[in-house]
């Protein structure tokens, strides 16, 4: 294998591709990243056997071929080359090296079998459609702050894509929640995704997919294919293919409240700021912060184990009985973050059951946050 390259669009790639090599491996081969130089075109892939993505660039090719290298140490050397440099990767010795030239500059890296290179079979995915850029972007952006790191209990530690209902009209649900709060976006459910499976998608591919929509320019979205066990993306020039988390998503519409009575509306930007800065005197372990609730009034304050306190009023919109409780001042943000609304509606039944939060603009989201005591 012999190529040339610009080292812009190698980086490029490289970035999307060793994010998924994990720094660690008792496997050798799952260190390095494959590269396949077929007329024309360079592509590269990695996998940790839960992950594989696969990303083809164009590139000058001068004699076809395939190997792997390290993918920390290949993304470290063309990170570090001059912008706008040419690279020529030869590895068309007999000597297990591939050689990397970029104008002065020369390094040798030692080469695996490409034989020994692990392959995800895909299998049959029979549900496949098509969801635009901007609404797979939003489907994540609005859920995985609530995705749980708790590992003993795996069926959260991803977001839970299924097919739901809205008043009678189909969608695209995506909900997740670490047992503190919870958090539910839907969009119309696209053409050909009838009858999929509830699926659940890991966390570190929710990070790695985040990546690669940001990049992407497809004017016909991202085609989605998933089966029981699988899902796989299909973007421009790339294909990030994924395990899915084999357990059960609990029944979240049990913790969604329906009879909460006291709504509070908020400015959703004053709210945070005030929250934020309270907060900075809560403890870091508790970091709580108590919401004192009358009509037209709300009191924000926060105590140190030291005995320092801070309070905040803001004028609201609430008219019931007056109410005091106590949030995770962390999850409060996290969620008025997704907000893209002026206000905010807090829907409260009483200091400890779950409260409803929601952009009054944008029914198709919402948020569920359970009180701590104060």
């Amino acid at each position: 294998m012999k190529i040339t390259i610009e080292r812009g669009q190698l980086l490029k790639v490289l970035t999307h591709v060793q994010s998924v090599v994990e720094r660690r491996n008792t496997i050798p081969i799952l260190s390095n990243v494959k590269f396949e130089a077929p007329d024309g075109q360079l592509s590269l892939n990695a996998t940790d056997m839960d992950i594989e993505i696969v990303e083809t660039v164009d590139a000058d090719v001068a004699a076809p071929g395939s190997t792997t290298a390290p993918a920390h140490t290949m993304f470290d050397i063309v990170r570090k080359l001059p912008e706008g440099a040419q690279i020529e990767l030869d590895c068309t010795g007999d000597d297990g090296q591939l050689t990397l030239t970029s104008g002065r500059s020369r390094f040798s890296l030692t080469c695996l079998p490409t034989e020994d290179f692990p392959v995800m079979a895909d299998g049959d995915m029979p549900h496949s459609f098509s969801v635009s850029a901007g609404d797979l972007r939003t489907l994540i952006d609005r859920t995985r702050f609530a995705i749980s790191t708790e590992e003993t209990r795996y069926y959260l530690n991803g977001i839970y894509l299924h097919e739901s209902e809205r008043d009678g009209v189909a969608v695209l649900r995506a909900v997740a929640t670490d047992g503190h709060r919870l958090a539910s976006v839907e969009l119309p459910l696209p053409d050909g995704a009838a009858g999929m499976p509830g699926v659940i998608v890991p966390r570190k591919t929710v990070a790695e997919l985040r990546k690669l929509i940001d990049e992407t320019e497809s004017e016909t979205g991202v085609q989605v294919a998933l089966s029981d066990t699988k899902i796989r993306f299909t973007f421009d020039g790339a294909v990030l293919s994924s395990k899915l988390i084999d357990g059960t998503f609990p029944d979240y519409d049990r913790v969604i409240p329906a009879g909460n009575d006291k709504s509070m509306v908020v400015d959703c930007r004053t709210f945070a700021d005030a929250v934020d800065r309270v907060s900075a005197i809560s403890s870091e372990k508790s970091r709580a912060v108590k919401l004192a609730v009358s009509k037209g009034n709300l009191v924000l304050s926060a105590n140190s184990p030291e005995n320092d306190s801070a309070t905040e009023e803001l004028p609201i919109g609430y008219e019931s009985s007056d109410i005091e409780i106590g949030f995770n001042s962390r999850y409060l943000l996290d969620i008025t973050q997704q907000i893209d609304g002026e206000s905010a509606t807090f829907m409260m039944a009483d200091a400890a059951s779950p409260t409803l939060v929601q952009d009054p603009e944008d029914t198709s989201a919402l948020y569920v946050l359970m009180p701590m005591r104060v």
